[in-house]
């Protein structure tokens, strides 16, 4: 597809295919393989998880937890 090819944004394959060349073009075959990765929708309940997962936690622990990786990388820069 090329710039002088008329989409009809109304036809879905249209669309799909003019995207999929516009990121072959742009990202190349593994770009836009990692971009597709991306949209893929997930699933579960993410609050549900981070509120079990985090129940234990005090966010003055998180913000220790924070202050130690910035400092890991403060040393490795």
């Amino acid at each position: 597809m090329n710039n002088n090819t008329a989409v009809d944004f109304r036809n879905p394959t249209m669309v799909r295919n003019a995207g999929m060349s516009a990121l072959r073009k742009e990202l190349g075959i593994v770009g836009t393989a990692y971009f597709m990765r991306q949209l893929s929708a997930g699933k579960g309940d993410y609050t549900a998880e981070r509120v079990e997962l985090l129940k234990d936690v005090s966010s003055k622990e998180i913000a220790e937890g924070i202050r130690g990786i910035q400092s890991m990388m403060d040393v490795n820069s």
